[in-house]
C-alpha cells in the first residue's frame, strides 16, 4: 500500500514537473540503505539491539524463576490445603501475567526507540538531501523504492551517506 501511494506520488511529482524541465536533473535515494550503511543508523542499530539483548536477559532471568516456583509447587501441592493450594495457583498466575506483560512492554519501548531514531535520522537525512539537491541543482530527488527503474547513474545514496557521515560526524563532535 504504502509502495502504491509512494509511486503515485513519484508520477504525479514528476508530472508537476513544468515542461521546459523536462530535461533537468533527476536522482534518486534508498532510504533504507541510508538507514543500515549511515554511521547514525548503525549507531541506532547497535543501541536498539544492546537493549534488546538487556531484555531478553531480563526475560530468561524470569522464565527461570517462573519454571522454579512452578517446579516447588508441583512438588508441594500435595502437601498442601486446598486454601494454600488455591493461593499459591493465584500467586503464580499473576507472576505469569506480570512476565507477559514486562514482554509487551519491553517490546513496545523497543519499537517505539526504533520510531524515534528512524525518524530522528530521517528528518537528518531529509535536511541533507535538500541541500543536495539545492547544490547539486536537482530538479527533483525521489526515494528509490517509489519508482520502477532508476540507472545507477542517478543514484544519490552514497553520496547522502557520506554527506550525512560528516555532518553527524561533526555534530556528534560537538
Amino acid at each position: 500500500m504504502k509502495k502504491i501511494f509512494g509511486f503515485l506520488f513519484a508520477v504525479m511529482l514528476l508530472a508537476a514537473v513544468p515542461a521546459g524541465a523536462a530535461n533537468g536533473k533527476v536522482g534518486v535515494i534508498d532510504l533504507q540503505k541510508v538507514l543500515r550503511t549511515s554511521v547514525a543508523g548503525q549507531t541506532a542499530q547497535k543501541t536498539i539491539a544492546n537493549k534488546a539483548q538487556a531484555f531478553q536477559k531480563t526475560m530468561q532471568g524470569r522464565q527461570n524463576d517462573l519454571k522454579k516456583l512452578n517446579d516447588d509447587f508441583e512438588k508441594q501441592k500435595l502437601m498442601l490445603s486446598k486454601e494454600a493450594v488455591a493461593n499459591k495457583e493465584r500467586d503464580l498466575q499473576q507472576k505469569v501475567k506480570d512476565f507477559q506483560r514486562f514482554g509487551k512492554d519491553a517490546q513496545e519501548e523497543l519499537q517505539q526507540a526504533d520510531r524515534q531514531a528512524t525518524s530522528r535520522i530521517l528528518d537528518e537525512v531529509a535536511k541533507v538531501v535538500k541541500e543536495m539537491g539545492a547544490k547539486g541543482g536537482y530538479d527533483v530527488i525521489v526515494e528509490k523504492s517509489t519508482t520502477l527503474y532508476t540507472a545507477d547513474s542517478v543514484d544519490l545514496t552514497d553520496q547522502v551517506v557520506k554527506a550525512y557521515d560528516k555532518k553527524y560526524a561533526h555534530s556528534k563532535g560537538k
